[in-house]
C-alpha cells in the first residue's frame, strides 16, 4: 500500500514537471540573417528545412530534391554571412535571392 502510495505520488510529479515546460513560438518572418546563420533562434540546417516546406507547399511542389536544398541553403548562407545583410529578415532574403534578373 505504501509503495503504491509513493509511486503515485512521483507519476504526479513526473506529469506535473513536463507541463511546467514553457511553451516558446516563433514569428519565422521576424529572424534576421545574424540570428539565422549565427544559431541565436534555432538550427540553421532545421531552419532551413522549414522554410523550404513553407515555399514548397506555397508552390504547390511535394518533389524533395536534396542537391537543390543544399544549393538553396549555400546561397542563403552566403547572403546571410555579409554583414551587410545582418538586419534583413530571412524570409526577405529568399524572395530577394530568388526573383528572376531582370
Amino acid at each position: 500500500m505504501r509503495t503504491g502510495l509513493v509511486l503515485s505520488g512521483l507519476i504526479l510529479v513526473f506529469l506535473s514537471s513536463s507541463s511546467a515546460e514553457a511553451q516558446v513560438t516563433i514569428d519565422a518572418s521576424k529572424i534576421t540573417c545574424e540570428q539565422f546563420v549565427h544559431s541565436k533562434v534555432s538550427n540553421p540546417r532545421t531552419f532551413a528545412a522549414w522554410l523550404s516546406g513553407f515555399y514548397s507547399g506555397k508552390r504547390d511542389k511535394t518533389i524533395l530534391n536534396p542537391e537543390a536544398f543544399e544549393a538553396d541553403l549555400s546561397r542563403l548562407e552566403a547572403f546571410c554571412y555579409n554583414e551587410k545583410n545582418f538586419n534583413i529578415p530571412v524570409m526577405q532574403a529568399i524572395e530577394q535571392e530568388t526573383r528572376p534578373a531582370r
